[in-house]
């Protein structure tokens, strides 16, 4: 059990580094508030770009603690890292992301 906290604590550490990440490349942009953020982020939420097409969705944090979804991140830290200036590029159709998504958010 010991491992599988450590592992846990380790995610979620890497999962608050993300987040602050974007929301500081957002500085950059003149659609930011006062804080920094996106005006068309709601708080508690955060964007994240899929497909071909890198479409933006908007998704609530809470969707962070999904074993799907963090399977998604695994393989966008794989494919892109995270240390880049795209924003947090999820590797899968929009199709597949909307689907997903929805079946989680209910």
């Amino acid at each position: 059990m010991a491992i599988r906290k450590s592992n846990k604590l380790s995610q979620t550490a890497v999962l608050k580094q993300i987040l602050k990440r974007r929301s500081s490349l957002g500085k950059k942009n003149e659609y930011q508030d006062e804080q920094g953020l996106p005006m068309d982020v709601p708080k508690g939420h955060f964007v994240v770009y899929v497909g071909e097409n890198r479409t933006r969705y908007i998704v609530p944090i809470s969707i962070l603690s999904r074993p799907e979804f963090r399977i998604l991140l695994q393989r966008a830290e794989e494919e892109f890292g995270f240390d880049h200036d795209m924003g947090l590029t999820i590797p899968c159709d929009e199709d597949f992301f909307e689907s997903l998504t929805s079946s989680m958010l209910r």
